[in-house]
This record gives C-alpha cells, structure tokens and sequence, in this order.
C-alpha cells in the first residue's frame, strides 16, 4: 500500500511540475523578446544598421544619405526607398526597426 502511494504521489507531482516547467520556459521567452531593442532608423549610426541582418556597410551609409537628403523615415516601409533594400531585405529587418 505505502509504494503504491508513493507510485500515484510521484505521479502527481510529475503531472504538476511539467506544466509549470513549461510556463518558465515560456515566460522566458517572452521576457527575451520584450528585451531586444529594436534600431531607430532615423537616429542610427553605420555601425548600428550594420548590426541589423543583410545591412553592410554600404546600405548602412545609403540609409543615412538617404534620411539626411530627404528628411526622417515617416515609415519603416519606407526604407523600401533607399537602393540595396528590397521587399526580402524590408521583411528580414522589419521587426527590428522603428521610426521612433
């Protein structure tokens, strides 16, 4: 009789530390993704768009030539304007920029 308690108390304690495993794992996740500073398009520096995925040095420098001849970014879309920035390139970086 005490082993098979012990079996089902086991058993129980398994079934409730699996889901709030699962809880931490996902909190912590979430809390990762909370904590990525996203890039200010219309303050950034070369070395700052270069940390961004498919932006070098030279797209960098476009972006800031670009901001500078034509004003501030109203959109991250519209750096879909500045040369070397296609729609894949947009869709790579888009939730890592802001305009703000």
């Amino acid at each position: 009789m005490k082993r098979f308690i012990t079996v089902v108390l086991a058993a129980a304690c398994l079934c409730f530390t699996v889901p709030v495993a699962s809880l931490a794992a996902d909190e912590h996740v979430k809390m990762a993704a909370v904590d990525v500073a996203t890039v200010n398009i219309n303050t950034a520096t070369v070395k700052e768009l270069q940390s961004l995925p498919g932006i070098g040095q030279v797209t960098a420098e476009r972006i800031i030539t670009y901001r500078t001849e034509k004003g501030p970014f109203s959109a991250v879309d519209d750096l879909g304007k500045v040369k070397g920035i296609g729609k894949k390139s947009l869709e790579k970086i888009r939730e890592l920029v802001s305009v703000e």
